[in-house]
């Protein structure tokens, strides 16, 4: 389960190299987009690289660094997959070899949990050249391990994302490494490659690594408990068991351990173990019974009997198994199902994020459009005379406002009523060029239309943007039912596992019991299970010569009836 994402800072959340920016202050661009170039190829070590970039920004204003700060540029989708990361309550890290001047910024922006980073060294308000930080000297994944140890967490349940060398430590490491628009010796050791200037494709390639998730436990879950063949047993296999030991209790004959445990061993052929080597697991597991401490009964009849009782509490202990791989099977499929449906309103939602997008592109245009429109319409209207009229208006509207709210001599207010009729008449002699009105109409229709554009495309993205959200609310609720499903799968695997050992050792005693009362060859089973009045006549018949001999053995006297009822038996 992915708990933390792990981000670069430049060229992965901001689109441009934040030192190189920083040198362009300094006037040292290219002296230090030359050393970060040898450091992303790996040609230098970090330290060196770090070291000799700062020392070149000595006497730089840190007001005008936090001020660029402010401008970088955030990567393509960089707040929408942020955003929808920690809605999927997962957490996310900066770890860089940039600086915190920036780096703050951009957790202030994007509501990122926490950033590591280095910081320039200040004087007076000027860079001293010198550098400090956890990642001069120390790599990535140092402070990773550190950062995962805090939180509880493992680097299994970890996607690391970075573009350069000095990244290659936590990609290599983290449970799923992305490489982004990055250096040939970050692909190669990567577990995925990006090469579009957008997070959101970043974002995809996690959201299909959670909902793979539960499919990767499946797997590990298998390679953990190879003997889940056993526990699975099909009908068919515990049936034909049930039939021999049912058919030794009819026709009182002792079966041969051999056989008993071919029966028990049967193949099952839709096994779904996809490795051969654990099906061989699992068949042993079959055939090592444990050893049995089952005590006999003194006399014949007496173990007789406890072969009766031992054969009716396996046939009892081997339904009650294949009830729980019937449970098990059934969760297993209702779990399969809910994965299946979660994949696919995880890909609607996707569609519509998409879509939405999309339609916000064509809302930015048409504000664009619109804009333009209207600044083009100010333009002409102060170029045709338009800010005369307004300055003139407005000074009439001053001195009107002075003759009737103050207390004027006479004279004075026959001055000032004399300015507004002059400036009047000066309004009355600006002319607007009609050419310039007619250009100006048709701008304010262009950009009412643009308007109704922004409007409509606007509350189109919006319905997207709903439908997006419903679907990613379907994926948490039916995550949830297939979390619960598998939970039910587990404890009825677990019962079935439980009742096997049990009815093994069942088995076992049969073994014992078997031996005791002899390995005479079975006879073919029948397919009519009820036993015929010649059989039961058999059966009492032998029960009475064992009997016989057992008082031979004592040093009973016999009768002739009883030696050739000993020789029709061929007991001696």
């Amino acid at each position: 389960m992915i708990k933390l994402v792990v981000f670069d800072l430049d060229n992965v959340i901001i689109d441009g190299e934040a030192i190189d920016e920083i040198g362009k202050l300094a006037n040292v661009e290219e002296e230090i987009a030359e050393i970060t170039e040898k450091a992303m190829q790996g040609e230098i070590d970090f330290e060196t690289s770090i070291k000799e970039r700062v020392q070149l920004l000595e006497g730089t204003s840190i007001e005008e660094i936090e001020k660029l700060a402010d401008e970088l540029p955030l990567m393509d989708g960089a707040s929408e997959t942020i955003a929808c990361l920690k809605d999927k309550d997962v957490d996310v890290v900066i770890i860089s070899g940039s600086f915190d001047v920036v780096a703050e910024k951009v957790k202030e922006k994007l509501g990122v949990d926490k950033v590591y980073t280095n910081s320039f060294t200040v004087e007076d308000g000027k860079l001293t050249g010198e550098v400090t930080g956890p990642l001069v000297s120390g790599s990535k994944l140092d402070v990773l391990k550190d950062h995962v140890d805090d939180a509880g967490i493992s680097l299994d349940e970890v996607v690391a994302v970075g573009d350069g060398a000095n990244d290659i430590s936590m990609i290599e490491s983290a449970g799923c490494g992305i490489a982004f628009n990055a250096k040939d010796s970050v692909k190669e050791i990567a577990d995925i490659i990006v090469d579009e200037k957008d997070l959101t494709k970043v974002l995809d390639e996690i959201l299909n690594q959670i909902t793979t998730d539960d499919t990767e436990n499946d797997a590990v879950e298998n390679e953990e408990a190879p003997a889940e063949e056993v526990e699975e047993v099909e009908t068919e296999a515990a049936e034909e068991v049930e039939e021999v030991e049912a058919e030794a209790t009819e026709e009182v004959e002792e079966v041969e351990d051999a056989e008993v445990e071919a029966e028990a061993t049967e193949e099952v052929e839709d096994a779904e173990e996809p490795q051969e080597e654990e099906k061989t697991d699992a068949k042993k597991s079959k055939n090592d019974l444990p050893k049995s401490e089952f005590v006999l009964a003194d006399t014949m009849e007496g173990v007789r009997k406890q072969k009766d009782e031992k054969e009716a509490e396996i046939a009892q202990i081997a339904e009650e198994r294949e009830e729980f791989n019937k449970i098990a099977k059934e969760q297993r499929k209702i779990r399969d199902e809910l994965n299946a449906s979660l994949k696919e309103n995880l890909n609607k939602a996707i569609e519509f994020r998409n879509e939405r997008n999309e339609i916000n592109k064509e809302v930015e245009e048409a504000k664009k459009a619109r804009n333009d429109a209207n600044n083009q319409i100010k333009s002409l209207e102060w170029s045709s005379g338009k800010r005369d009229k307004v300055k003139i208006e407005n000074e009439i509207k001053k001195i009107d406002k002075i003759i009737e709210t103050r207390v004027l001599d006479i004279k004075k207010e026959n001055q000032l009523v004399k300015n507004a009729n002059d400036l009047r008449k000066q309004l009355m002699e600006i002319q607007e060029d009609e050419s310039v009105k007619e250009e100006a109409q048709e701008l304010r229709k262009l950009s009412e239309e643009e308007h109704e554009k922004v409007i409509a495309l606007s509350e189109k993205a919006q319905a997207a943007h709903e439908e997006m959200l419903t679907y990613f609310r379907k994926t948490d609720d039916i995550r949830t039912a297939a979390d619960d499903a598998h939970k039910k799968f587990i404890e009825a695997r677990n019962n079935a596992s439980a009742k096997h050992e049990e009815f093994k050792a069942v088995l076992s005693d049969i073994h014992v019991i078997n031996k005791k009362l002899g390995s005479g060859k079975p006879r073919k089973r029948r397919s009519d299970k009820k036993p015929s009045s010649g059989s039961n006549k058999n059966r009492e018949e032998k029960e009475r010569a064992e009997e016989i001999f057992e008082k031979f053995k004592q040093g009973g006297k016999l009768s002739t009836e009883e030696l050739l009822l000993l020789q029709k038996y061929n007991i001696n």
